[in-house]
């Protein structure tokens, strides 16, 4: 809906039709009430309207001060390889890329991975600056539970890290520029070190983000260098993990991403009945549950695997989800196969007398052309 502006004398004229209308006993619906605004001027579409300007912004002074990150779903292997998605963080302040990682799709496990390195190789940045995606902020107004951070946004508050969403893309210019170069020279430089796959890709980028910075690169404003080291008590391991709390059942079992999870019957685990754990997923597959602190001993009974009929995928997660769909489809027997030629349907009945032909003449018509 569009924000509209109106000085005392166009609000005071507004009231006044408003008033008539309800003197008269009168109903006023939307649309009415809008085209009465478009006619006298108070009131302007979204196709007469006149862009947004998007005026430029000073760099930041310093490096490590504001990191833009952002992915990228593109065909960086050409027609060698599946399209997939690059996960960069480019500094605001020099343009340099930071860190660079081929992904499968835009995750909240892949940033946490890709944020480790970044903090591994330069230090903890001063904040983070991305797009409105769900992994960066909950963009349901109307949440009842939870505190209102995503699991991305709460290991950036623990590891004492803000995060900023941009409000529209051309507000994180630099990445999306930056995007548009590597679109084109990263893809050649791929196919001239005939490259691949994404794992060798990823073993490949170190020496192109260096020669790449040494090119592109300049220098700060500001020679200070705001990234900042690690606090002795902070732990990437823990803080960039999926936690989430699960209710503990009175058989000791509890339920997380499509699996059961059977608690050990110790002594103190059978006191947590009806109460509520902390289910701990590492990016590196391992779990670990835990009620204030105390680690419990578990084992898993059961893990599916699959795609539920009419799920609601995000359009950034869409090609990692039709890969999967891909390998469970070719998991199934041939007869459960789409468009396998056993699950066709014969072409006349003279093959399966028992079934119906598609296109069948009608018995009358049939009569008609029998031979005497």
């Amino acid at each position: 809906m569009a924000v509209i502006q109106m000085s005392d004398r166009e609000l005071t004229r507004l009231r006044v039709m408003i008033d008539l209308a309800d003197g008269r006993g009168l109903k006023i619906g939307v649309e009415t009430l809008r085209q009465w605004m478009m006619a006298e001027g108070l009131w302007i579409d979204r196709r007469h309207r006149l862009p947004s300007p998007h005026q430029p912004r000073r760099r930041r002074e310093c490096l490590g001060e504001l990191v833009q990150i952002d992915g990228s779903e593109h065909a960086w292997f050409e027609d060698r390889a599946p399209k997939c998605t690059l996960l960069a963080f480019v500094d605001d302040a020099t343009s340099r890329l930071m860190h660079l990682r081929f992904v499968a799709s835009e995750s909240a496990f892949d940033y946490f991975r890709s944020t480790r390195a970044d903090i591994e190789a330069h230090g903890k940045p001063v904040s983070f600056y991305s797009d409105k995606h769900s992994i960066f902020r909950v963009n349901n107004k109307d949440a009842v539970g939870g505190d209102g951070m995503t699991q991305f946004s709460r290991a950036l508050s623990e590891l004492n890290i803000d995060i900023i969403c941009a409000n529209s893309p051309q507000a994180k210019g630099r990445i999306e520029r930056a995007f548009g170069t590597l679109q084109d020279r990263l893809v050649k430089e791929l196919r001239l070190a005939g490259i691949s796959s994404i794992t060798a890709a990823n073993d490949w980028l170190p020496g192109f983000i260096a020669d790449h910075n040494t090119r592109f690169g300049r220098p700060p404003a500001n020679p200070k260098d705001l990234h900042r080291k690690l606090m002795p008590q902070e732990d990437l391991d823990e803080s960039l993990a999926w936690r989430e709390e699960r209710m503990v059942t009175h058989n000791l079992t509890l339920h997380y991403d499509r699996m059961m999870i059977i608690l050990d019957p110790t002594p103190f685990a059978r006191r947590l009945a009806r109460k509520k754990v902390e289910v701990v997923n590492y990016p590196d597959g391992r779990f670990a549950v835990r009620f204030n602190g105390t680690t419990l001993p578990f084992r898993t009974f059961d893990k599916i695997r699959t795609v539920e009929p009419g799920a609601i995928v995000e359009n950034k997660r869409l090609g990692a989800v039709l890969t999967l769909v891909k390998e469970q489809q070719e998991a199934f027997e041939p007869h459960r196969r789409r468009l396998d030629p056993e699950r066709r349907r014969p072409v006349n009945n003279l093959e399966a007398p028992g079934l119906p032909a598609k296109r069948r003449p009608p018995r009358h018509a049939a009569t008609a052309v029998a031979p005497a």
